[in-house]
């Protein structure tokens, strides 16, 4: 007990650590023809951490794709400014729909973390956000490689998020919901893949999930025994 509190709290305090994430901000309801902005931060929400992009931190993860998926399926890459702590971007929706933000990020060096019970891994970070422009909203987009979030309008004050492994629904997947000052809540996916929540409080909620792919490999030359796969999904209740 004691080893594993100390890999714990490691993991937590280690400014480069896999207990970190990517997350995207946007506003979730856009305007037609009216930009739209797009932030990237790195860190923990929940605990107040948001790491500055000149940190080694953030510049260790710094090598990741923004996309804008339009609502008939084609895709847009983002162009992003660096700001003191986070990366900037916009863009104009230029039809009505449901437009998803996906950030995809495998160019992270291997990790070494055998020492603490965890082995040699590779991360995979995705992060997800939804944008409606259009009276009636459509479900996100996933993406068919990794780990996908994926929001399903729903008919009462409830969330509905879908989670996809590899483009499949995942039942009993682990998924952490994450507001400011520590608080946190854990619930486990549906035979589909599903978890509804409510959203008590007019905040920003941030949602977490992750998983191993157990298949070792190579990436610039350091061998790693299994991918870690991170994706997250960024809203605020307005």
């Amino acid at each position: 007990m004691k080893k594993l509190s100390l890999i714990i709290l490691f993991l937590l305090c280690y400014s480069t650590s896999f207990a970190h994430y990517l997350w995207i901000e946007t506003r979730p309801n856009g305007e037609l023809n009216k930009k739209q902005e797009v932030k990237v931060h790195y860190g923990e929400y929940t605990y107040g951490v948001i790491e500055k992009t000149d940190g080694d931190a953030f510049k260790s993860v710094s090598s990741f794709e923004v996309w804008v998926i339009n609502p008939d399926g084609t895709s847009t890459k983002l162009n992003l400014d660096k700001k003191e702590d986070h990366y900037l971007g916009y863009f104009t929706p230029t039809e009505e729909g449901t437009f998803t933000i996906q950030l995809k990020n495998d160019n992270i060096d291997v990790i070494d973390y055998s020492e603490y019970d965890f082995g040699i891994f590779k991360t995979h970070y995705q992060s997800f956000a939804k944008i409606n422009v259009a009276d009636a909203p459509t479900a996100s987009t996933i993406t068919m490689k990794g780990l996908s979030i994926k929001e399903i309008p729903s008919e009462n004050e409830e969330k509905t998020l879908q989670i996809y492994y590899e483009g499949e629904p995942i039942s009993e997947q682990e998924v952490k919901i994450y507001v400011s000052d520590l608080w946190s809540k854990t619930l486990n996916t549906d035979d589909e893949g599903k978890i509804s929540f409510k959203l008590p409080w007019n905040t920003k909620y941030t949602v977490e999930t992750t998983k191993n792919e157990n298949v070792p490999g190579t990436y610039n030359g350091e061998d790693y025994e299994f991918i870690w796969h991170c994706a997250t999904y960024c809203f605020p209740q307005e």
